[in-house]
């Protein structure tokens, strides 16, 4: 395997692992979780935990593995991302110390969604060359 492509298969899994282990760690411990959702009015918040663990376990799983459906998979964790930036990391109404944590974290946020924004880029790139390959291929 090229370098290239090693380091593509395993930059995909250290995204993916992100989710993976967040979504187990939620399925294991969610109270924590669901005293956040509340804080930030995520009303019924047991409702909002399943589904967080559902998008981080299946989109998780969808990128670690590159399904077909890996570029959707990245999409949709990184519009997760930074609506949870706007909800839990709100930096701007916080001060001293805190604020500055929460500065990094947002920032962080960003650039993990900047992350999957490129990925699903790629992901998308490789299955519309397939589908041109199995295209010409049925014309020929």
């Amino acid at each position: 395997m090229a370098l290239q492509s090693f380091g593509y298969v395993i930059g995909r899994a250290g995204l993916a692992s992100l989710f993976i282990l967040g979504g187990l760690n939620k399925l294991i411990s969610g109270d924590g979780t669901i005293a956040r959702l509340q804080h930030a009015g995520l009303e019924p918040a047991s409702l909002f935990l399943w589904l967080t663990i559902g998008l981080e376990l299946g989109a998780g799983l969808a990128l670690a593995l590159g399904t077909r459906i890996a570029s959707s998979a990245a999409l949709a964790l990184a519009a997760f991302t930074l609506a949870t930036n706007a909800l839990f990391h709100q930096f701007w109404a916080l001060e001293g110390e805190i604020a500055s944590l929460e500065l990094s974290l947002f920032f962080k946020n960003v650039a993990i969604a900047g992350g999957l924004l490129a990925l699903a880029s790629i992901e998308q790139g490789a299955l519309n060359k397939s589908v041109e390959a199995n295209d010409t291929k049925s014309n020929s």
